[in-house]
């Protein structure tokens, strides 16, 4: 798919992130909006994938959540991807809805293979898919995206040794390198030093995407991570992003981690997303 529609669908996706949030009055805007280039790029161009949905996934590319207070933007690329009507969105955070605020599988939304949102334990689940892959023949790939602030856990650590050490090649990870977390800039919460070397040290494949809300370059560095499986070694993207993106009063803020936008807010930023082919739900 060309840069250009890529690039539209990723303005839908953020005006649907902003309607769910506003609508259920909770939410997590803020690294939704940051994240909806690299979602776009996995679902309408890199990932091998198939809206009728089986929880197995053979022969298709698959993705986990790790940090999934993001839910919004996942579930805006899935619903326009294909896997469920793109009403439902409506229903985010509603009692009884399958669109919850964290990913859940108990309602069997298309998309979801694990209940996420617990941070630290996504990278863990990619690599036992991943394993599993290797082990039934199944050639396709793992993705898997985690938050910066998440990098606390030591959880990741383990994992990050265990994949290196199983030379779990079928699996790109990313992290939303923004600097921001629910407590503020990452740098004062818990400095995460020189990430990239850290990666390194632990065995990985390490690919800086400098601009994650660039969508040629979004793109292009799948595609380069793609061009570096199977070689032995588990590849992790570095991507930075801002968050809050598109939105000029929630950008760089880690206020809106967490916040939904009141009334105001919400026509002020709908104002900065222009409507494209797509439409509203």
């Amino acid at each position: 798919m060309e840069i250009e529609k890529l690039e539209g669908i990723a303005g839908q996706v953020r005006r649907d992130i902003l309607r769910m949030v506003h609508g259920a009055k909770s939410g997590h805007p803020g690294g939704s909006l940051g994240c909806a280039d690299y979602f776009v790029a996995l679902y309408f161009h890199m990932m091998k994938h198939n809206p009728k949905f089986s929880m197995e996934g053979k022969d298709e590319d698959l993705f986990f959540l790790s940090n999934g207070h993001i839910s919004p933007v996942w579930y805006s690329v899935l619903a326009r991807s294909g896997y469920f009507e793109v009403s439902e969105l409506m229903t985010f955070r509603k009692i009884n809805s399958r669109v919850q605020g964290h990913p859940t599988t108990h309602e069997g939304l298309p998309g979801i293979r694990v209940a996420s949102g617990s941070l630290g334990q996504g990278l863990s689940v990619a690599i036992g898919a991943a394993l599993a892959k290797k082990l039934n023949g199944d050639n396709k790939l793992v993705f898997v995206l985690m938050g910066d602030g998440e990098q606390d856990e030591g959880q990741i650590w383990e994992a990050a040794m265990s994949a290196a050490h199983h030379k779990v090649d079928n699996l790109i990870a990313t992290i939303d390198y923004n600097g921001q977390q629910i407590d503020g800039p990452t740098k004062k919460v818990m400095d995460l030093g020189d990430l990239g070397a850290k990666y390194k040290a632990f065995g990985w494949e390490v690919i800086n995407l400098e601009n994650g809300n660039d969508m040629a370059e979004v793109v292009k560095t799948l595609e380069r991570a793609k061009g570096l499986t199977g070689r032995a070694t588990p590849v992790m993207i570095l991507m930075k992003t801002e968050m809050g993106y598109g939105v000029d009063f929630m950008m760089g803020s880690h206020k809106w981690h967490g916040v939904a936008p009141n009334d105001d807010q919400l026509l002020q930023a709908m104002n900065q997303l222009p409507l494209g082919e797509l439409l509203d739900f």
